[in-house]
């Protein structure tokens, strides 16, 4: 049994991150900002991860195996959590995001060597704690917070745990999607309305809801690697074969208009957007192909009974 902390993770596949610890026996406990509720059974620390006193406060006198940040968007973030858990915790694992890769356009899958993190300029005096900077910053900010602890192990000045950061593709599935992203097609299908597309639209690499919870918590309690791994299902998929398996669903018909320039449609991409899971694989762990969930994930968003 190990004593892990999740920061974040009151929803979507935090939640089942949470579930998955605490039903393998671990002794688990979450931090936010006292915006939700810990599930039963479940500690609950309640602090602004933004506020490093307050993060002393309620840490004072506790230490973790493992510590799973859900919620560190941006560098500023990343050094206070690089200090605040130098001498809490024995492994640190992130939940950065297929976007750290938004400089890449590969015809090939994309490595984690892909991006130099050594190269990346950290700036903590950027506007953060502005919401719609950091929207709009979003691969800009987990980039930068991975270059800090890469930085802190590259030139010894601390964290002295092992860290990881989980590069998570685009996740489908769960009738608890917030994002709206397949909602958006599924309207459109059923009234045949037109859904606006690249000239070039690239394919790019997913990963279903359960099947990245499971990952997270093998890289927190049923691994001991460090620095960044890519996380996806095998199998990439394209706008059309998602549109094709929502079609299959609620009926209607995919219409695609394709635009030179303009807004896109989510899940639909100018540039390739596929990572190479293949250091993840190597380390032990095995992937579903997209196949396999594509039918279920999305009978579970767009509320359609699986046929």
């Amino acid at each position: 049994m190990k004593n892990v902390l999740v920061i974040g993770g009151n929803r979507y596949f935090g939640k089942r991150l949470i579930a998955l610890l605490g039903e393998s026996g671990h002794r688990v406990a979450i931090l936010n900002r006292g915006s939700s509720d810990a599930p039963e059974g479940i500690e609950h620390l309640v602090a602004d991860r933004d506020d490093e006193a307050a993060l002393e406060s309620v840490l004072a006198g506790r230490s973790f195996d493992v510590v799973v940040d859900q919620v560190c968007y941006t560098p500023r973030q990343a050094e206070i959590a690089r200090r605040v858990f130098a001498a809490r915790t024995r492994r640190y694992v992130m939940t950065s995001t297929v976007e750290v890769y938004e400089y890449e356009d590969s015809a090939a899958p994309v490595a984690e060597d892909a991006l130099d993190l050594g190269a990346v300029a950290v700036d903590t005096g950027a506007a953060w704690e502005d919401p719609e900077f950091r929207e709009a910053h979003y691969g800009e900010g987990k980039r930068q917070a991975e270059a800090v602890f890469a930085g802190a192990a590259a030139d010894g000045t601390g964290p002295p745990f092992a860290w990881t950061s989980v590069r998570v593709a685009h996740v489908l599935g769960g009738v608890d999607d917030f994002t709206g992203r397949l909602d958006h097609y599924a309207r459109r299908i059923r009234a045949g309305e037109p859904i606006a597309v690249p000239v070039v639209n690239r394919p790019a690499t997913y990963v279903y809801v359960e099947e990245i919870a499971a990952f997270l918590a093998w890289a927190a309690v049923g691994a001991d690697f460090t620095g960044p791994v890519n996380a996806h299902s095998h199998g990439p998929l394209t706008t059309a074969e998602i549109c094709a398996e929502i079609e299959r669903r609620v009926g209607g018909r995919t219409v695609f208009r394709e635009v030179e320039v303009g807004e896109i449609s989510p899940f639909s991409f100018t540039r390739s957007y596929g990572m190479d899971n293949s250091r993840a694989v190597g380390l032990g762990y095995s992937f579903a192909h997209s196949s396999a969930w594509l039918a279920d994930a999305v009978a579970e968003t767009i509320g359609e009974a699986a046929k």
